[in-house]
């Protein structure tokens, strides 16, 4: 099992690959073969996909988005791995890179537990729901969870396209939820050296919100970091610099939950999983030094243009219409 000992991300990933290679899932490379990647042999996917995550690693981090939401449709889309395997890892690819920072954001008192908590039970439970609810569509029909991707990928690039978070947002008065639940601290700005305070509104609503992101999370396999960050920042009032450590580590819960689902029903193979896990992690990495000479705002347009295609795809796979081939 991973633990808090785990504190480096070399650490990490062989904590992770040997998670997966533990994991009763590994009886099910055999279906995997028989699904459609027959004409090639087996070692040729997994330095493809490896080099192929390496640069999504490298575009997330530079375009500030999960690894999860990119992998999921791009590889969906383009490898013909069938969309249940894709989800189970991208569920394990979150859920490395979630593992990788929360520690070090819960030591600098980004990441808030009081926060974190209220929303992880209510997405956790859901997600465990949309993981069982997708596998279950999936037998009777892949493409109707191929399409229902596709739009929600689709959703996800408007959401990049015209969202914009707000720094510090104003919270004149907390409601009496958020009052009662404690949502409220103090952290540290480097940036305006100085201390911030902070409180929520709109807390019922914003907890509501995270009904519908758990079942998404666990019926795409996308992880949250997406939808978490605008909730928490744009609705209930939360500094961005909060939003995002705490949606961070809530992916570490919410994803663990379906994950799960994902590797009883032998969802997560080894084929897939280390490849895409090392090669993400890796790629984020390397986006991370690339990150001080690059224009992270050139790129975050390109990931947007790339989730466009890539959801349309999706949904043009699922509803065979082939207009993208």
């Amino acid at each position: 099992m991973l633990n808090s000992r785990v504190r480096s991300p070399g650490l990490l990933v062989v904590s992770v690959v040997v998670f997966i290679l533990n994991s009763p899932a590994l009886a099910s490379a055999t279906e995997l073969m028989a699904t459609g990647i027959a004409d090639k042999p087996w070692w040729f996917w997994p330095p493809v996909l490896f080099l192929f995550c390496l640069i999504l690693g490298v575009l997330a981090v530079m375009a500030g988005v999960g690894g999860g939401v990119l992998y999921v449709p791009l590889v969906s889309g383009f490898f013909p791995f069938h969309i249940d395997f894709v989800r189970g890892v991208g569920l394990m690819v979150a859920l490395a890179g979630a593992l990788a920072a929360g520690p070090g954001l819960l030591r600098r008192n980004l990441a808030n537990l009081r926060l974190a908590l209220p929303v992880a039970l209510i997405a956790s439970t859901f997600s465990i729901i949309g993981a069982m609810l997708g596998l279950y569509l999936s037998k009777l029909n892949p493409d109707i969870i191929q399409a229902c991707l596709g739009g929600t990928i689709v959703g996800i690039a408007l959401l990049l396209t015209f969202s914009k978070n707000t720094e510090k947002p104003i919270v004149t008065k907390q409601d009496a939820i958020g009052m009662a639940l404690g949502l409220g601290g103090v952290y540290w700005d480097d940036g305006a050296r100085e201390s911030v305070e902070w409180k929520t509104h709109r807390t019922l609503p914003g907890l509501l919100m995270f009904i519908i992101i758990g079942l998404m999370a666990g019926m795409f396999g996308l992880g949250a970091g997406w939808a978490n960050v605008p909730v928490l920042n744009l609705v209930m009032g939360v500094p961005l610099k909060v939003s995002v450590a705490t949606s961070k580590f809530l992916l570490s819960i919410t994803d663990t939950s379906a994950a799960w689902i994902y590797m009883n029903r032998g969802c997560v193979i080894p084929l897939i999983g280390v490849p895409s896990i090392v090669g993400l992690m890796l790629g984020s990495l390397l986006g991370v030094k690339i990150l001080a000479v690059a224009k992270p705002k050139m790129i975050r347009y390109v990931v947007i243009f790339v989730l466009f295609f890539a959801g349309l795809k999706a949904m043009d796979k699922g509803l065979g219409l082939g207009f993208l081939g």
